[in-house]
């Protein structure tokens, strides 16, 4: 039996109106310098995680650090991910859109501060719309 069709996401998307994305690729050997890009927009986001424009194409799977900035908020959301889909984006001022699921959160090497998942809660009971929890229309497609 197939599950096309079913929903899958258990986590609910919500906009968070001016927020954007600065990203790097993760690298095996040396630190990053820098981004890769900065100032994405964020189209939106979740606990488990965030879909934003993108001048260049992300390679699936490839492994991510990303810096979330919201505006009000003095300090940016930092979260590892990796890439689940980049698709073109035609017809717009940015070329692409992509997806990414935030690693799972906790103390290990590799995770995600837990304080950061706090900190999305706190933004999802901010940001979502009455209404919109109980819509299966608007779940992230992120699971956690």
């Amino acid at each position: 039996m197939s599950d096309k069709g079913v929903e899958r996401r258990l986590c609910h998307r919500f906009k968070i109106p001016g927020s954007t994305v600065a990203y790097t690729k993760q690298k095996f050997l040396l630190s990053p310098k820098g981004f890769d890009e900065e100032f994405c927009p964020v189209l939106d986001i979740s606990r488990g995680g965030v879909r934003f424009l993108t001048q260049k194409p992300l390679k699936f799977k490839a492994k991510v650090v990303l810096q979330i900035s919201i505006p009000g908020e003095r300090v940016p959301l930092n979260l590892k991910g990796c890439i689940r889909w980049s698709s073109f984006n035609p017809g717009k001022s940015y070329k692409f859109q992509a997806g990414v699921q935030f690693n799972a959160y906790g103390e290990k090497k590799d995770q995600n501060y837990p304080g950061s998942l706090v900190k999305i809660i706190a933004l999802e009971q901010k940001f979502i719309e009455p209404g919109e929890a109980e819509s299966s229309g608007n779940k992230s497609e992120f699971s956690i």
